[in-house]
């Protein structure tokens, strides 16, 4: 437990998660905070670049293991079943309607890219070293999710007309812009390995933590509006539900990062991967697949709620079950 608040006061105190702070509270205060959304954009393309990169970089230099493709299929479980579980906990302590409840659950087994860079940074800070390869095992877990949440919503509705629909969606969601630019990126460091590390460090390493700061304080403003509006439409159990399902999903990827043979590092990430909830991507699928859902509800639970508590509390919890599985 002394690990989990020693890690928690550092990562508090971290430059970024004060930023993202800065951003929430201005906002909630009734501070006009934002970045023009070419600029937020653009911020959030160079984390994917950056991030794809060192990971594709890392897994040259560590070569493939049964490691990395246990990891990939766990992610790809995980990504399918914390849905299931998502939506029958919601079913039970709430009165959402079957597709908003689809919706959310969606975005509790897909995962928050922005949650996993911020991890990577927090682990780093703490001198726990990750493999590379779990930004595939990121990329992996962005998909499964989302298919699960249109099927759960789909239940019921004529079959021909949702097959459709989940043809272009699944066209739309594997070109995502997020996910194109990760997975390239990772690809690009696998091929180009140390050579290609040392080409481009100047870009990708040392600007690299001023600008998460500068998207998270974006992010931070975000979030506070979006609890703004969504105070009419979020009940006790919903925040509730926002608050526990990060840790509900961590513990079910206990035994696959066991499994795994991951590092200390490495089972923090799937972790953290699995408590994150989605707030790029699949509100993107929703608008697309289920334009009925509200966003007022899907996304203020991801990002106002959710993504705080992961940023703040969650992810030195995960970082001490990391070095409890590892045995370390």
């Amino acid at each position: 437990m002394d690990a989990v608040f020693s890690l928690a006061a550092v990562n508090l105190l971290s430059p970024p998660v004060l930023f993202f702070a800065l951003g929430f509270a201005g906002t909630l205060a009734g501070s006009k905070l934002t970045l023009p959304e070419a600029v937020a954009k653009t911020l959030s393309i160079y984390l994917m670049l950056a991030i794809g990169f060192k990971g594709g970089a890392a897994l040259a230099k560590e070569g493939l293991s049964t490691a990395l493709v246990l990891a990939i299929l766990s992610g790809i479980v995980l990504s399918a079943l914390i849905p299931l579980v998502a939506f029958a906990i919601l079913r039970a302590v709430s009165n959402l309607p079957r597709v908003d409840a689809a919706a959310v659950a969606g975005h509790y087994g897909s995962i928050s890219i922005v949650t996993f860079v911020a991890s990577t940074q927090a682990l780093q800070f703490a001198g726990l070293e990750q493999e590379g390869f779990m930004v595939a095992v990121a990329a992996a877990m962005e998909t499964p999710a989302i298919l699960v949440a249109l099927w759960l919503a789909n239940r019921g509705r004529e079959r021909k007309a949702a097959t459709q629909e989940d043809g272009g969606l699944l066209h739309e969601v594997m070109l995502n812009s997020s996910v194109v630019v990760l997975m390239g990126a990772f690809l690009i460091g696998a091929l180009t390995g140390e050579r290609g590390m040392t080409a481009v460090s100047g870009f990708i390493v040392t600007p690299f933590t001023g600008v998460l700061c500068l998207f998270l304080l974006d992010m931070g403003a975000v979030a506070g509006r979006g609890m703004k509006q969504g105070r009419d439409v979020l009940d006790a159990r919903l925040i509730a539900f926002a608050l526990v399902m990060p840790f509900v999903g961590a513990a079910i990827a206990l035994p696959f990062a066991w499994v795994s043979g991951l590092s200390a590092g490495g089972a923090a990430l799937l972790l953290t991967l699995a408590a994150s909830a989605s707030y790029i991507a699949v509100p993107a699928a929703m608008r697309l697949a289920l334009p009925e859902a509200r966003p007022s509800v899907y996304l203020t639970l991801s990002l106002g709620v959710t993504f705080p508590l992961n940023l703040t509390l969650g992810i030195p919890a995960y970082a001490a079950a990391g070095r409890w599985i590892a045995g370390g």
